[in-house]
């Protein structure tokens, strides 16, 4: 365990990814840090692990490249860089060198979403979900808080193929209280309810329908929360539950319309148990803005106030 219960998970899911990657490379000479000039992992893991550690530089497709060689000969590398480059500018690589080869490259990107907003659009990670969703091969989780990143990171160590994990930048939330039971592929109920299902993924969507579902019990709405860790494989038993078991599903997620959390979910139920459905998502627009993630999130309309309203709008029909 990396750190006794009784203390609390406090910090980003970056930093405690990093100590979690450092306990169990500490165990596992299989496991070696790739690293794209990220800051930090020089003074953490390489001080300690100087022969499981490599720098290939902000040269993200020679980074995966790399990374599949060392695959290939039994290392397990946990490739470290920002979304957006994790996806876009090495997406190639990724496919080719990595997914379709069935590699246990483990992908951990950082900055996801409109984590690195400050930066400007350059650094908007929007359709990262659904590139790697479509990639073949390919595991996706996406932690909901530290306690769910450090029990992913050591899911995925002997988890078989490749995987990426969608990690933010600043310090969140803490969801989970303690440890539990984690599996890749199934959802996670936060919150027992019959009258609609909120389906979240990622650290602000999951606070923020939490947060939502205080509000719905005083409107006399029964909410289930499920928090999708996983997007692939998903859990499609949730989603087929959820729809007939509850008035429909409402999806809130931090990342664009298209490919995602809500396309996924709206795919599964078209094809096996139809039901309303209402997105929430960041729209494309989001991209001419510039400011902090709290910001970003509250002017794309991932709020409090949208899912309860989505929820009264979608209880009326």
């Amino acid at each position: 365990m990396i750190a006794p219960l009784e203390q609390p998970y406090t910090g980003s899911t970056r930093t405690w990814y990093r100590r979690t990657l450092l306990e169990t490379a500490r165990t596992d000479q299989r496991i070696l840090c790739l690293d794209s000039d990220m800051g930090g992992l020089e003074d953490e893991f390489a001080a300690e692990l100087p022969e499981q550690y490599l720098n290939l530089g902000i040269a993200e497709a020679n980074l995966m490249g790399v990374a599949a060689g060392l695959a290939k000969m039994g290392k397990i590398p946990f490739v470290n860089t920002m979304a957006s480059f994790a996806t876009l500018r090495a997406g190639e690589q990724v496919k080719l060198d990595i997914a379709e080869n069935d590699l246990p490259v483990k992908i951990v990107a950082t900055h996801a979403g409109i984590s690195a907003g400050h930066f400007g659009s350059t650094h908007f990670s929007l359709e990262d979900l659904a590139i790697m969703r479509a990639m073949p091969n390919m595991t996706v989780v996406i932690p909901a808080d530290p306690i769910e990143t450090i029990l992913a990171i050591q899911a995925i160590v002997n988890f078989p193929g490749p995987a990426y994990v969608r990690l933010g930048r600043h310090e969140t939330a803490q969801i989970y209280t303690a440890p539990y039971d984690f599996r890749i592929g199934q959802a996670v109920l936060l919150r027992e309810g019959c009258d609609v299902t909120v389906a979240t993924c990622g650290v602000y969507p999951t606070t923020i329908a939490l947060q939502a579902w205080e509000r719905l019990k005083t409107l006399k709405i029964n909410a289930r929360i499920l928090n999708f860790h996983t997007l692939k494989p998903l859990d499609m038993e949730a989603i087929i539950a959820a729809a007939e078991e509850t008035g429909g599903i409402i999806i809130v997620e931090e990342h664009g319309p298209s490919g995602g959390l809500g396309s996924a979910v709206a795919e599964t139920v078209c094809e096996f148990a139809p039901c309303r459905l209402f997105r929430i998502t960041l729209p494309d627009e989001i991209r001419d803005c510039v400011g902090d993630q709290q910001y970003l999130l509250k002017a794309g309309g991932i709020t409090e106030e949208n899912i309860v309203n989505a929820s009264v709008k979608l209880l009326s029909r």
